[in-house]
């Protein structure tokens, strides 16, 4: 089974969630759980603590600034794209307004014949 990259998109500056946006992100994290498909989960801390490198420069701060910037990510297990955008449409970030979601296939679990 591939493998699709759900990456979640907020503004800048936030992470103050709600009790019931944190609730519905721990319901939804569990779902993926236990119906098998999640492979791994991560959030990210705030942008204020990136560091980034361009050549042999090392500053302080993001690669870009940027109004929305990710926040966390995970892996699902799917059969193909479609189902990995059904199982990203369940995320309840989706429907925040903050941010968005965007998946994109992991290379090297796709099949030849769909690269």
């Amino acid at each position: 089974m591939a493998q699709y990259a759900i990456l979640l998109f907020d503004t800048a500056g936030a992470g103050d969630y709600t009790p019931e946006q944190q609730q519905a992100s721990q319901r939804h994290a569990e779902d993926l759980i236990e119906s098998g498909v999640l492979s791994s989960a991560y959030a990210l801390d705030s942008v204020e603590t990136a560091t980034s490198v361009r050549g042999d420069a090392v500053t302080d701060g993001p690669f870009i600034d940027a109004k929305e910037v990710v926040a966390g990510f995970y892996v699902v297990e799917a059969p193909d794209l479609d189902a990995a955008l059904e199982l990203a449409k369940r995320n309840p970030a989706v429907q925040w307004g903050r941010g968005g979601i965007e998946v994109r296939p992991v290379v090297g679990s796709l099949p030849p014949s769909t690269r």
